[in-house]
């Protein structure tokens, strides 16, 4: 199945950029006739048919339209510290975007040594994991934000805190189901004490993911796992 990403699909015909029609065109060898699939990253799920194999400009007419294609049954933001080793965050990006997940978050606490992201890639990560996992939902990347001002906002949300200080912490099977969840995983040495505390100051509920200790990355990918699991759980 080809398919292409546009967040901006209107009417009836439509044209790929420049770069998406030389790759349909030069690398894929589309051509006049071919049937393709389009996302917007909003629900959106079209099925189309190349009427110009132009590789600058390739024109499809849209022939059908689905709205809200297989969306998730919950809402998930998880509030990640980015890792030392960018690989490893880009890596919990793709297969984030792959299980599923709504929001990510970029997310700064005294241990985290990387301060920079570059969030164009990201994007493009998230884009490529999209397509590749057949999805027409394009996760929410947010800018990186300090730790104190993210608890300062109220999501709304079931919200945790996954830490591996000695304390009284459920499993993530035990947070409550609501089908929305805002979740935060720390940096590699984890969040400070105060840190803690201060989540559970602002409602955050701590928990764990069972007895290994888990790296940044792993943990991220285990939480959207368990988050999708969670209804078959209870």
């Amino acid at each position: 199945m080809n398919l292409f990403y546009s967040p901006h699909i209107e009417g009836d015909i439509f044209e790929l950029d420049e770069k998406e029609s030389k790759h349909s065109v030069r690398v894929l060898r589309l051509g006049i006739g071919d049937r393709v699939n389009l996302v917007d990253g909003k629900g959106g799920w079209y099925e189309a048919v190349i009427e110009d194999d132009n590789p600058r400009r390739c024109r499809m007419k849209i022939k059908s339209y689905t709205p809200d294609h297989q969306p998730l049954s919950y809402e998930l933001h998880l509030a990640v510290s980015p890792t030392k080793n960018m690989d490893r965050f880009e890596w919990f990006v793709e297969k984030a975007t792959e299980i599923g997940i709504t929001m990510i978050t970029p997310l700064m606490c005294h241990r985290t040594e990387r301060k920079q992201v570059k969030l164009e890639r990201l994007e493009r990560i998230i884009i490529s994991a999209m397509k590749q996992s057949l999805k027409a939902f394009k996760p929410q990347l947010n800018q990186p934000v300090a730790l104190g001002d993210f608890l300062a906002r109220d999501p709304g949300f079931t919200k945790g805190i996954a830490h591996c200080h000695p304390s009284d912490r459920r499993g993530v099977a035990e947070l409550k189901p609501s089908g929305n969840y805002t979740l935060l995983v720390g940096p590699e040495g984890d969040f400070t004490e105060e840190e803690v505390r201060m989540a559970m100051d602002a409602g955050y509920a701590p928990f764990h993911m069972g007895e290994s200790r888990l790296r940044t990355e792993t943990a991220g990918v285990y939480l959207c796992t368990a988050i999708q699991l969670l209804p078959q759980i209870f």
